[in-house]
């Protein structure tokens, strides 16, 4: 290879390095931590990437498998990743669509709008084109999946997301619906109700009307939410925390705050947000 190739080839590089950046720049907030082309990384909130071995993958080579609750997609681009055949990922359409709790400020979704941005799913986008993906995505609210409306699938993956829903049954029954056989779920559950009931399916309705969230679970809990659902346990995975991203506000310097981290460190190895992931699959012996 001449001098003047190489010299060409690194710059296209360098511009598609700049241009894959620039794109990254431009999205208002990023949730997930994504590896993208050219050594760019997004700075997300949180950081997935040292902790998705360790979730309950089942095989999903060739399947056909839906992502719910995507954000900027980590865990759909991983399905596709990983060999799925079709990814399907679904998001709500704009800040209205949250489930707003009735003391939240009126003004939420316009306050949510200056913090992540007017358009939902931007992330998503850049991520995607940046990717190469093939990864479709669709505004819907999980409690609206059907199969007359996204069809069925081999395999659905759910993460983070329960803790957002006033009825997150009502949501898991609808992620039943669609699911011919593999859920993958995991989820934020409590440290201090898990060591308090650690064989009693418990759940803590949250006091943060700003943030959008309601039922947050043991890890007991979590479980016999997925069981309520009608789905089967399969496999249920060591606790562990998912990495706070660049993007995180740094964590607070109280007493009880650190005496919480610590705690977090000492039960699920690691500070961050702690996670339960099982892997379940339909029970076939009740109806609906």
């Amino acid at each position: 290879m001449s001098r003047a190739v190489a010299l060409k080839d690194t710059v296209d590089v360098d511009l598609r390095r700049a241009d894959v950046q620039a794109s990254v720049d431009a999205v208002t907030l990023w949730y997930h931590t994504i590896d993208l082309p050219y050594g760019v990384v997004t700075p997300g909130h949180f950081d997935l990437r040292s902790i998705v071995e360790r979730m309950p993958w089942p095989d999903v080579r060739g399947k056909r498998c839906l992502d719910v609750g995507t954000y900027d997609g980590f865990l759909a681009f991983e399905l596709e990743r990983r060999g799925a055949a079709e990814v399907i990922a679904t998001d709500i359409p704009d800040h209205e669509s949250w489930d707003w709790p009735a003391r939240a400020d009126p003004r939420g979704p316009e306050l949510l709008a200056e913090i992540a941005g007017q358009e939902k799913g931007e992330g998503f986008r850049v991520a995607k084109r940046a990717l190469g993906s093939n990864v479709e995505r669709l505004a819907i609210s999980a409690y609206d999946l059907h199969p007359d409306r996204v069809g069925i699938f081999d395999v659905v993956v759910c993460g983070t997301l329960m803790l957002h829903l006033r009825d997150p049954i009502r949501a898991l029954e609808a992620i039943r619906s669609v699911c011919s056989g593999y859920f993958l779920s995991a989820e934020e559950v409590r440290v201090g109700l898990s060591a308090l009931h650690p064989l009693a399916p418990v759940a803590e309705l949250t006091k943060y009307p700003q943030l959008c969230q309601w039922w947050v679970p043991n890890i007991r809990g979590h479980r016999h939410m997925v069981y309520a659902a009608g789905f089967k346990i399969q496999t249920r995975r060591r606790t562990y925390a998912i990495p706070h991203g660049v993007a995180h506000a740094p964590p607070r310097r109280s007493p009880r705050a650190i005496a919480r981290r610590a705690l977090r460190r000492a039960v699920f190895g690691g500070d961050g947000l702690p996670t339960s992931a099982l892997l379940a699959s339909i029970d076939h012996t009740i109806r609906g």
